[in-house]
């Protein structure tokens, strides 16, 4: 089976990356839960939290997310391995991860790299570093498996937002974007996963590979259009994404938009979590943002400094499978989706809930 695509099965979970990972801080798990810390480390951004995870499998944060954009994967999608310059900012973003760990002793730890890792012939000394930085490897984790896991983040809170299921998770990173359909509303609990599929487009291979200008042209957008449409009509293929009633989009990405739809003069995670955020409005803010300077958007606030240049490219990938998603619903069962709802919670969200339960399982 193609390590992209999943139909009507769990993902599978690797019993053998718990046992990778190394018990830090000799803190026993005691009472009805475990601490554990998770680490995403994307195509361009890292990010750190520290969780309690009880029995009953919800979590309550310690150290709340540490966000740093390192643009690990700088050059990947031409030159297929991490350059110096990459390396060192993630070396140096893990060592501040370090010392937080030190204050902050868990059970375990479970560092997740993703698309970039994947796909860069230089991982192994990468992953070496990390080890010695952190005590523990980096897993580099098939796309339906980070699917998987962004689905079980997203729809952690679900319960209590009263959305329509099923529900189509879209995971916008820097190289990769995942769609994970789930939730039937009837047979299948909100947290299982239906089918899902894992694409090689992104913020950052989008801008690296097409819009290269300052601002973009018209031809080098159209160009990245055509080359996103492609991989969106092949995921739809995999994943029958006419059947979702609701579309929770989760990344850097999806929640700066949504603050810029909302007038934010500074990011605010509370703010831009479980919002719905209309078709009308999100289309309008992307495009102008994609026809932007980079000096132009690097006067909001709302955009962190190491998405500026490209953040242009995520939004365009967000109104392509926005506007495809919503007219494969209304051709499988007449519905008209003319909105989204912006989630803070994806895949470091589902690393956490998925180790912390695992580790509970095993002591």
């Amino acid at each position: 089976m193609d390590d992209r695509s999943y139909h009507g099965i769990r993902a599978s979970r690797d019993r053998g990356s718990s046992e990778r990972s190394e018990v830090m801080g000799g803190v026993a798990a005691c009472g009805d839960f475990v601490t554990v810390a998770g680490i995403d480390c994307g195509t361009n951004s890292i990010r750190l939290k520290v969780s309690r995870v009880f029995a009953d499998g919800h979590g309550e944060d310690v150290v709340p997310r540490m966000l740093r954009v390192i643009r690990l994967g700088q050059g990947v999608d031409e030159n297929h391995r991490f350059s110096d310059e990459a390396l060192m900012r993630a070396y140096e973003a893990a060592e501040e991860f370090s010392r937080v760990l030190k204050e902050h002793p868990v059970d375990g730890i479970r560092f997740v790299a993703t698309s970039a890792t994947r796909d860069a012939a230089n991982k192994d000394e990468f992953e070496s570093r990390i080890e010695d930085i952190l005590g523990v490897r980096p897993e580099v984790i098939p796309g339906v498996e980070e699917a998987s896991l962004s689905f079980l983040g997203a729809t952690s809170v679900v319960p209590r937002t009263g959305l329509e299921a099923p529900y189509l998770v879209v995971d916008l990173g820097g190289g990769s974007t995942e769609l994970v359909l789930g939730g039937d509303g009837d047979s299948a609990p909100a947290t299982d996963v239906v089918s899902a599929y894992s694409m090689n487009i992104g913020s950052v291979r989008m801008t690296e590979r097409h819009l290269l200008s300052d601002p973009p042209t018209d031809a080098q957008i159209d160009a990245a259009v055509k080359d996103i449409d492609s991989h969106v009509d092949e995921a739809f293929e995999h994943v029958p994404v006419g059947r979702a009633h609701t579309i929770i989009g989760v990344s850097g990405t999806v929640t700066t938009m949504t603050a810029l739809v909302l007038g934010l003069t500074k990011y605010d995670h509370r703010a831009v979590d479980g919002v719905r955020v209309s078709y009308h409005d999100v289309f309008a803010v992307d495009d102008a943002f994609l026809r932007m300077t980079r000096a132009e958007r690097s006067s909001y606030g709302t955009i962190h400094p190491g998405r500026v240049d490209v953040v242009g490219g995520g939004a365009l990938v967000w109104n392509r499978l926005l506007a495809k998603v919503a007219e494969a619903a209304w051709r499988d069962h007449g519905q008209h989706i003319d909105s989204f709802v912006s989630s803070d919670h994806g895949l470091l969200d589902g690393i956490i809930l998925d180790f912390g339960r695992r580790l509970l399982e095993n002591r």
